[in-house]
């Protein structure tokens, strides 16, 4: 008998689909699922790019019911896509007295009105300076942040070689199709794959998440 894929409850899928965020319902549980089973190894769960906290919401319900904490890793001044003038660009989260994006205030309301606060740890700061000074393994890594070549090699070299034996490394928006989105992503993907450590579990439209079945990167 094949065990049912965990799912959030409905007042968490609900705080999920009401959060600002380009994640869609169908990728969210799907990363829900894998942090739930990467919970299991006793460590934290890292997300790369929180911007307002939508997929943080999953993974710190997931990190509450392992025990783990959720660590969320962002400079929130919004990546390349978000800036003025560019299709993802919001101007309700642009701080006034600076002229810049700041989503670190509604990443905190959001969590608060999820009732998820104490279960996540916010690392504001740039990808590949957290990185560095990062030193213990991680069960999950989901890498969601810049899109650019550099951006998203940078979170891969930064980030994938502390996932954990048996850990997971998630990654979101990959298309292999150039007309769906951009291939920065894709290409991290692939380079994942061709690195003999991690092996692919499972796709879900854009999502992309691996298992670390090797050493190195």
């Amino acid at each position: 008998m094949t065990a049912a894929t965990p799912s959030p409850s409905p007042e968490v899928l609900a705080a999920f689909e009401a959060a600002k965020g380009f994640m869609p319902v169908h990728e969210g549980l799907a990363l829900y699922a894998a942090a739930t089973g990467a919970g299991a190894l006793g460590l934290p769960l890292l997300e790369v790019g929180t911007y307002c906290g939508r997929s943080t919401i999953l993974l710190a319900d997931a990190a509450r019911t392992a025990g783990v904490s959720a660590l969320t890793v962002d400079h929130h001044r919004g990546s390349e896509e978000q800036q003025p003038g560019w299709e993802y660009h919001d101007h309700t989260v642009v701080d006034p007295e600076v002229g810049l994006m700041d989503t670190l205030p509604t990443f905190r309301r959001t969590l608060h009105r999820a009732g998820l606060e104490e279960h996540v740890v916010a690392l504001v700061g740039r990808s590949p300076q957290v990185a560095a000074v990062w030193a213990g393994p991680l069960g999950l890594v989901f890498i969601d942040g810049g899109h650019t070549d550099e951006h998203a090699n940078g979170d891969y070299e930064g980030w994938a070689p502390h996932v954990a034996e048996g850990g997971l490394l998630v990654i979101h928006d990959v298309f292999p199709d150039p007309a769906d989105g951009g291939q920065a992503p894709y290409r991290v993907y692939l380079r994942a794959l061709a690195s003999g450590a991690f092996t692919e579990v499972s796709v879900t439209d854009s999502l992309r998440v691996l298992r670390r079945t090797g050493a190195g990167i």
